[in-house]
């Protein structure tokens, strides 16, 4: 990790990335389904495309959490050693 202001913020912002991508990802491939689904029996419900989705997401990250929580932990403990080093300094 890096130790210099710079690096913390470019390290946050990986962090964010990692983090929300997977969620990001689920939601859109489900999307697409969806999309395919009511393109192909022309169904145009507006919570067909919501709910699903808002479900199968929920679920994904109640899954994904304990991965979620971990990454987190790590960052958090790193970043307090980081503020450490640099009261010491």
């Amino acid at each position: 990790m890096n130790f210099d202001l710079i690096g913390i913020a470019e390290n946050t912002v990986r962090l964010i990335l990692i983090i929300g991508l997977p969620s990001l990802l689920v939601s859109m491939v489900i999307g697409l389904v969806i999309s395919i689904f009511q393109a192909v029996t022309q169904v145009s419900d507006a919570s067909l495309s919501f709910v699903p989705k808002m479900v199968l997401v929920s679920i994904f990250i109640l899954i994904s959490l304990p991965w979620v929580g971990e990454n987190l932990f790590t960052y958090t403990r790193d970043l307090w050693g980081n503020i450490l080093m640099f009261g010491n300094n």
